[in-house]
């Protein structure tokens, strides 16, 4: 056994069984304390909504935190974002212009002002209504010059982000920042809004057995070594992928 970069989803990922979560993370933080690995959350919560989550939930101090789906790093358990990432998503990123055109689409409801982020505009859009919108929207974005992405998770949660932001590309400029080899970096989630932490790379991914149609879909048609489609659920299936991949 050695250090690792555990990478880990928050809601129905590392949370959702807290029988399951204490045990893990009575593993993880003796393995912290022996080995020195780093523990990460990647979330699509607000800082807000982090906090309000710890009121409800045991959880670790992690080392590092991204944010908002990736559009926000904190540092050294700093309580402002990481300048540095934040310069790299302001280029080409114009957030009024992503709203004005959002606003043409009735179907898309702004979620609350604390989701609302600097380098995030998020609605909620209905599966029905996803399937003639999305198209639509990413082509009137396109049109305007927009540099953007859209994430769509859960059926319900739409984020428009800047191209270079997303959980995937947070957690190598946290690797990166960290020195710490792909094959020893391990990333959990269990939605749309993870892909990017498993979608062509070489880092290790677990994919816990309760994640949503999307990403099971996806995952199904995108087979890779470097991935593990754990049997149990929430936190039960992040340690069961970690010692199928031999880092507990």
């Amino acid at each position: 056994m050695t250090d690792f970069l555990l990478v880990t989803d928050l809601d129905n990922t590392l949370v959702g069984d807290d029988e399951a979560l204490a045990e893990l993370n009575d593993y993880l933080s003796h393995h912290r304390q022996q080995f020195g690995t780093k523990i990460v959350y990647s979330t699509g919560r607000s800082q807000a909504l982090y906090h309000q989550l710890t009121t409800e939930k045991t959880l670790l101090q992690p080392d590092f935190l991204i944010l908002s789906v990736g559009t926000e790093i904190y540092l050294t358990h700093s309580d402002t974002p990481d300048p540095n990432w934040a310069n790299a998503l302001s280029q080409n990123w114009d957030r009024d212009l992503v709203v004005a055109t959002a606003a043409h689409f009735a179907d898309l409801t702004p979620q609350p002002d604390t989701e609302q982020r600097p380098f995030k505009v998020s609605y909620f859009l209905t599966e029905t209504a996803a399937v003639e919108v999305l198209p639509q929207l990413e082509h009137l974005l396109q049109e305007r010059g927009l540099d953007v992405q859209l994430i769509y998770s859960g059926s319900i949660d739409l984020d428009i982000l800047p191209r270079r932001a997303n959980k995937g590309m947070a957690m190598s400029f946290l690797r990166d920042y960290l020195e710490i080899a792909p094959d020893h970096t391990v990333a959990c989630g269990d939605s749309g809004n993870d892909l990017s932490m498993f979608a062509n790379r070489d880092e290790r991914g677990i994919i816990v057995g309760n994640a949503m149609p999307e990403l099971l879909h996806w995952h199904q048609l995108n087979p890779s070594p470097h991935r593990y489609l754990a049997k149990g659920h929430c936190a039960a299936g992040i340690l069961e992928g970690l010692k199928y991949f031999g880092f507990l």
